[in-house]
C-alpha cells in the first residue's frame, strides 16, 4: 500500500516551516567559509528537528526530509 504524505515539496514544507515558527530569526549571516549566507543557529536547528519529527510522523517522506533544505 502507498503511503500519502501531507508535504510533498520543498516549497509546502518550506511555507509551513514558517507559519508553524513566525517568531524564529530570518535574517540570514555569512557562512562560514565567507562565501555565502546562512540561517542562525536557533534556525537550523528547529528546522531540522522539525523535519525528522515530520518524517517520523510520516507527515513527508525520509526522501523529502533528507534533501530538503530551509
Amino acid at each position: 500500500m502507498k503511503t500519502t504524505y501531507r508535504i510533498t515539496t520543498q516549497a509546502q514544507l518550506r511555507r509551513e516551516f514558517w507559519q508553524t515558527f513566525p517568531d524564529l530569526p530570518r535574517q540570514r549571516i555569512r557562512d562560514y567559509s565567507g562565501t555565502g549566507t546562512m540561517y542562525r543557529t536557533d534556525t537550523r536547528v528547529a528546522w531540522c528537528n522539525w523535519l525528522d519529527a515530520l518524517s517520523k510522523g510520516d507527515e513527508i517522506s525520509a526522501e523529502l526530509a533528507d534533501r530538503a533544505t530551509l
